[in-house]
């Protein structure tokens, strides 16, 4: 119903070219994914590749107008909501826990670190999840140790890269990248 909609209230112009409908709801789709990409990078990066294989089967003629329609409605919807289907209970209500949890599922093939003193997971019914844990522990760190007012305050955000370095193998470049993901959620 969203894309039914979202096609009529196109101008009459564009509505009557198929091709151009599929243009424009392409579009609309990949500004919102670009809007919301420095949040989490490794969905919406997910999410752009979802865009791109639909163009490509829409374009090779792999899939008609109207399956081209619902794959892009389903996408539209993931798009909207900022998670799939599959994301674990715990992080459904909370975007800026779920941004460093898929960024480090990104990453999983490297082997995340589990250096966590006391993993909260256990509490929270994660223990079947090694980087949910991380991400809890992650969480749970920022959060005890940001200072007031450490955002673009260098030593300010140095407290919270050493904080996170144990977590992470010890590791400043993936300190760096997960760094960025917490430095772009309000919520810390």
């Amino acid at each position: 119903a969203g894309i039914a909609s979202a096609v009529d209230s196109l101008p009459n112009g564009i509505k009557a070219n198929k091709d151009a409908v599929a243009e424009t709801i392409a579009n609309n789709v990949r500004s919102r994914i670009l809007q919301e990409h420095l949040n989490n990078p490794a969905y919406y990066d997910r999410m752009s590749k979802l865009l791109e294989e639909i163009l490509a089967d829409l374009r090779a003629r792999r899939v008609d107008y109207e399956a081209y329609l619902q794959r892009m409605a389903e996408l539209a919807k993931r798009v909207l909501l900022g998670q799939a289907p599959d994301t674990p209970e715990i992080l459904r209500t909370r975007p800026w826990l779920r941004a460093v949890y898929d960024n480090l599922v990104a990453k999983a093939s490297t082997a995340v670190a589990m250096a966590v003193h006391e993993p909260p997971a256990a509490a929270l019914g994660a223990p079947d999840n090694p980087t949910l844990t991380l991400a809890l522990a992650i969480d749970e760190t920022v959060r005890r140790m940001r200072p007031d007012d450490w955002r673009g305050h260098q030593a300010k955000e140095n407290e919270i890269k050493r904080a996170l370095l144990p977590l992470l193998r010890n590791d400043p470049q993936e300190v760096e990248r997960i760094f960025l993901i917490v430095k772009a959620q309000r919520e810390y």
